[in-house]
C-alpha cells in the first residue's frame, strides 16, 4: 500500500484507514508491506514517530521524500509505485487521487492495481489552482484508465464517477472502533474542561472544513460553555493564524493544536456537542469517532455527512452562518434534546460502520480474478521482452 503519509500516525483521515486495514489483512494471513513517506509529522517535528521496519505485523519501508509544499505527496508517491512496480507483490493498493497518478507504473509490470479513492482532493482549497490541482485530476483519470478495481467511500463519490467517467466503482465506507470512555481529568488540568463544558471540533485546520463559519457562529450565541478546536494544519499555516485572530476576541474559543492518545480520547469522551461544518469531505472518520463516543453531533448538510448520521444528529445548511448560529444556541437552551441523541449516537455507529465488514468487502476486490479490460494485457509484454534481453545479453561471449 501507499498513498498515507506514515503509518503508526493520525495525522489524517487517510493513515486511520490504511492502518485498520492493513492489521485486520495481516491477522487475516495477508502478507502487507506499506510505503511511508520520509520527513516530518504534518502538524511539527514534535510528532514524529520513532520510525520502524514493522508494526503489528505490517512491514514498513520509507520513501525519499521532498519535503516541500505539493512536492512531498508526489515524490513519495512515485518512488512507492517504483518500488511496487518491481517488487514481487500479487496486488499494489493505491490511497487517494493524487498517488494514483503513478498508477500505471505497476500496472506496467503487471500488478493488479486497487485505488481507494478518499475524497475529490482537486477539490480542496489548497488544491484549487496551479500544479497540484491538474497533478490530482490527472491523478483521477488515471485510477480510471488504469486501476483494476476502485472503491470509494460516500455514494456521492460513486455518483461522481459513474456520470463523469462512465466508471463503475465499489462503494465500501470506513468502519470505526468501539472507544473506551475516558473521564475528563488531563483536558480538566491542561485547559480548564469538565464534562459537558464545551462543543468540540477536531480535524485539519483547513478552509473546506467550514471552521470560519463555526467560530463566526459561535461568537454570536450566548452560552457559558467553550469551544475547542483540535487539530494541526496540514500546508495550511496562514489558515490557522487566520482563525486565531478571528477568534481572539472570544476567549471562549481554545485551540490545542494537534492532539492524540489519552488528550484525544478525553476530548470526545466529554464533549457537549461535537460539531463538523465542512463544505467538503471524503468520509469524515472523526464523525464516525465522534458518534461512536456517544456525542451528539451538529453537521453541515453534505451528503458525506447525512448519509453517515441519517436522523441520528442535528444538521444545518453548509456555508450559513446564521443557520449555524440559531443550531447552536437550541443546543445551548435544549440539554435534553442534546441527552437524547447521545443515548442513541454510539449503538447506531457501531452497528452500521465495522471495520471487519470492510476488510472482507476490500479483500473480495483484491482477489478478483483477471484484469479489468482485456487491452491492459498488453503491460505485461514490456517486462517480459526485458528479462529476455537481459538473458539473451548475459549468455553472450565475454559477458
Amino acid at each position: 500500500m501507499f498513498g498515507h503519509k506514515r503509518i503508526p500516525s493520525r495525522e489524517g483521515g487517510v493513515e486511520i484507514v490504511v492502518e485498520e486495514l492493513c492489521t485486520r489483512l495481516v491477522r487475516d494471513g495477508h502478507t502487507v508491506v506499506c510505503y511511508n513517506r520520509a520527513g516530518h509529522h504534518v502538524s511539527g517535528a514534535e510528532y514524529d514517530a520513532k520510525i520502524k521496519n514493522q508494526y503489528k505485523g505490517i512491514k514498513l519501508k520509507t520513501v525519499p521524500t521532498i519535503e516541500k509544499k505539493g512536492l512531498a505527496a508526489v515524490s513519495s508517491s512515485f518512488f512507492a509505485a517504483l518500488c511496487c512496480a518491481f517488487g514481487r507483490y500479487d496486488v499494489v493498493h493505491i490511497h487517494a487521487e493524487g498517488p494514483a497518478f503513478f498508477a500505471w507504473l505497476p500496472k506496467l509490470f503487471g500488478k493488479k492495481v486497487v485505488v481507494t479513492i478518499h475524497g475529490i482532493d482537486w477539490q480542496r482549497e489548497k488544491w484549487k489552482n496551479g500544479f497540484g490541482s491538474k497533478f490530482i485530476r490527472q491523478g483521477e483519470r488515471n485510477a480510471v484508465k488504469y486501476a483494476d478495481e476502485i472503491i470509494v467511500l460516500s455514494k456521492g463519490v460513486q455518483d461522481y464517477f459513474l456520470e463523469t467517467y462512465g466508471r463503475k466503482t465499489h462503494f465500501i465506507p470506513n468502519g470505526v472502533n468501539r472507544p473506551v470512555i475516558k473521564n475528563a481529568e488531563i483536558i480538566t488540568e491542561k485547559y480548564g474542561l469538565t464534562k459537558d463544558s464545551y462543543f468540540l471540533f477536531l480535524g485539519r485546520l483547513v478552509p473546506e472544513k467550514g471552521i470560519c463559519y463555526l467560530v463566526e457562529a459561535f461568537k454570536q450565541i450566548k452560552t457559558d460553555k467553550k469551544l475547542v478546536i483540535a487539530g494541526g494544519s496540514s500546508d495550511t499555516d496562514e489558515f490557522a493564524c487566520k482563525l486565531k485572530e478571528l477568534s481572539k476576541s472570544d476567549s471562549r474559543i481554545i485551540f490545542t493544536g494537534f492532539v492524540q492518545g489519552e488528550i484525544l480520547d478525553e476530548l470526545y469522551s466529554n464533549a457537549y456537542v461535537y460539531t463538523l461544518p465542512s463544505d467538503l469531505e471524503g468520509m469524515p472518520l472523526s464523525l464516525l469517532e465522534a458518534m461512536s463516543y456517544g456525542n451528539c453531533c451538529l453537521v453541515s448538510d453534505i451528503p458525506e455527512c447525512t448519509e453517515v448520521v441519517e436522523n441520528k444528529a442535528v444538521i444545518f445548511k453548509k456555508s450559513n452562518v446564521s443557520e449555524l448560529v440559531r443550531k447552536l444556541q437550541e443546543n445551548c437552551d435544549n440539554s435534553r434534546k442534546v441527552r437524547e441523541l447521545k443515548k442513541v449516537a454510539s449503538n447506531f455507529i457501531l452497528s452500521k460502520y465495522n471495520w471487519d465488514d470492510v476488510v472482507k468487502k476490500t479483500e473480495l476486490r483484491r482477489q478478483m480474478p483477471g484484469f479489468r479490460r482485456q487491452s491492459v494485457r498488453i503491460w505485461r509484454w514490456l517486462p517480459m521482452q526485458i528479462r529476455h534481453f537481459r538473458d539473451r545479453v548475459m549468455r553472450a561471449p565475454g559477458w
